[in-house]
C-alpha cells in the first residue's frame, strides 16, 4: 500500500484506494472497513478504461469504532 502524507491532515484519519478483481469483492472490504472504523461508507465504484478490476475511495477515522 502506497500512502501519500499530504491526505493525512491528523493522524488516525487515513486515505484508503481499493482495487478488486470485482464489485462483489470491493464492497466487502469496504464492508469490512466501516465495521471496525468510521468511514465514508460504501464509495461509487470505478473503472479505469484499459485496466483490469475495479477501483473505491474510501476515507477512514482509525480512532472512532465503526458499526457494531
Amino acid at each position: 500500500m502506497k500512502t501519500d502524507e499530504q491526505h493525512v491532515a491528523e493522524p488516525g484519519l487515513v486515505v484508503l484506494d481499493i482495487t478488486a478483481a470485482d464489485e462483489d469483492t470491493l464492497c466487502a472490504v469496504m464492508d469490512g472497513l466501516q465495521q471496525r472504523w468510521a468511514t465514508s461508507g460504501i464509495a461509487p465504484v470505478r473503472r479505469l478504461p484499459g485496466e483490469a478490476g475495479v477501483r473505491a475511495r474510501v476515507y477512514a477515522d482509525v480512532y472512532r469504532p465503526g458499526a457494531q
